[in-house]
């Protein structure tokens, strides 16, 4: 059996996380996964393996009291192993919002996510809604 392509396994990660899915994305995760989140927040920083990858998101979860979401917002497209996905998202609380553009950079080796890196259209809004470190 093959290893489906880069651009189908983004495509499952994403319609998992549209769904809500949480089981089935973190299985297409590569145990050694990192995950490069941008800014000077709470959630900055390189987080490295599933269970790590678990707390972030769990964590912005909790933050965005489970408003927190992501949609494809555009073409994906694929170089090699890297698939590269406009995305839109949003959240909210309380005291806060923030809907914004972004690019979101998978890495797919043997059928498995094992880098993310993200990019937002605006950090300093991004970093306001997390909150400091």
């Amino acid at each position: 059996m093959t290893n489906p392509t880069p651009l189908n396994v983004a495509t499952n990660y994403f319609d998992a996380l549209g769904r809500g899915d949480v089981p089935t994305l973190m299985g297409m995760l590569g145990t050694d996964v990192t995950w490069h989140q941008p800014g000077r927040n709470q959630f900055s920083g390189t987080h490295r393996g599933v269970d790590g990858v678990g707390r972030l998101l769990g964590g912005m979860m909790t933050a965005s009291e489970g408003t927190f979401g992501l949609t494809v917002d555009g073409t994906m497209m694929v170089n090699g192993d890297q698939v590269a996905v406009p995305v839109r998202f949003a959240g909210r609380r309380d005291d806060a919002s923030m809907d914004m553009s972004g690019v979101d950079l998978l890495t797919v080796v043997d059928g498995k996510i094992v880098a993310i890196h993200l990019f937002s259209a605006d950090g300093e809004a991004e970093d306001a809604f997390w909150g400091a470190p």
